[in-house]
C-alpha cells in the first residue's frame, strides 16, 4: 500500500530533509519510524529536500508498506515512534500506486519570516530572520513582482545547484506586513537551490534602501550569481504547502 503523509517538522533540529550518514535528518527518522512499526526499512519521499533549519509546516512525501494498514492507525503509529523528534505526521492517505510526493506535485508554495525590531527573539528564536532596523515593505513587494512569471534565476541559484535550467515560473512573489513582521510569500511549481532565501535576502537590501527597486530588477535579468544580496538565513524559510 502507498500512503501520502503530510508532516510538520522544526527544520532546526535536523541537518536537512535528506537522509546522511551519521547525521539527524527529517527523512532518517521517518524511515526509523517506519522500519520500527512494520520491521522493513522504506524509502520515505519527500515532496521537497528542504536544507538544515529550513521548517515545514505541510510537507508531503510518500511511503510503500508491505502489510495493509488503516490510514488514521499508521499516522497515530508513526507520530509514536518518531518521539523525541520535533516531526508530527499530521495526515496519513492511502494514495494510488502511481502517486509521486515529488514528481506529482504540481506546484509549492514557501514563506518566509521577517520579525524587523531592535529587540532581540525570545520566543521566535530560530523560527525567524530578525533585521532590526526598519524595512519598506512596500518597496519589497514592488520588487518582488519583478520576479513573477518565468525567468532565468541564475542569479537567485545556489552555486552547487544541480538542477538542468535555471529557468522556473513563479505564480505568486509577495511581501506583505503587519505589525513588526513581515512575511514573503512565494509559489511555483519547483524551485532551484536556495532560490526562496537568496531571493528574500535581496528583497531585504531593498527594503533597507541599499538596492533600488529598478536594480532589483537589474539584477534578476543579468542573470548573474554575483549580483544576489546576502542570502537570507534558514531559520525563516518555511514550506507551507504542496499542490498536486
Amino acid at each position: 500500500m502507498r500512503f501520502k503523509l503530510t508532516i510538520e517538522y522544526d527544520g532546526g533540529k535536523f541537518s536537512g530533509w535528506q537522509r546522511l550518514p551519521g547525521e539527524t535528518t527529517v527523512q532518517g527518522a521517518l524511515e526509523d519510524a517506519v522500519e520500527k512499526l512494520t520491521g522493513t526499512r522504506s524509502d520515505v519521499i519527500g515532496a521537497g529536500r528542504t536544507d538544515s533549519g529550513v521548517h515545514a509546516t505541510a510537507q508531503v512525501a510518500h511511503v510503500d508498506i508491505e502489510k495493509p494498514f488503516d490510514a488514521f492507525r499508521l499516522s497515530e503509529a508513526l507520530n509514536a515512534h518518531l518521539r523525541p523528534h520535533a516531526i508530527a505526521v499530521l495526515e496519513a492517505e492511502e494514495a494510488a500506486p502511481d502517486f509521486h510526493a515529488r514528481f506529482s506535485a504540481v506546484k509549492r508554495a514557501y514563506n518566509y519570516q521577517i520579525i524587523n525590531r531592535r529587540a532581540p527573539l525570545a520566543i521566535d528564536a530560530g523560527h525567524a530572520w530578525r533585521v532590526s532596523r526598519p524595512l519598506d515593505v512596500a518597496a519589497m513587494d514592488a520588487a518582488a513582482m519583478w520576479l513573477r512569471g518565468e525567468h532565468d534565476f541564475t542569479t537567485f541559484r545556489d552555486t552547487h545547484c544541480q538542477a538542468k535550467s535555471p529557468v522556473k515560473t513563479l505564480d505568486i512573489a509577495e511581501v506583505e506586513g503587519a505589525d513588526d513582521q513581515v512575511i514573503c510569500h512565494f509559489e511555483a511549481r519547483s524551485f532551484l537551490h536556495r532560490q526562496v532565501r537568496s531571493m528574500v535576502g535581496t528583497l531585504v537590501e531593498v527594503g533597507l534602501g541599499r538596492m533600488s527597486i529598478a536594480e532589483f530588477g537589474e539584477a534578476l535579468f543579468a542573470a548573474d550569481r554575483a549580483r544576489c544580496g546576502p542570502v537570507a538565513p534558514a531559520d525563516g524559510l518555511y514550506l507551507v504547502r504542496v499542490d498536486y
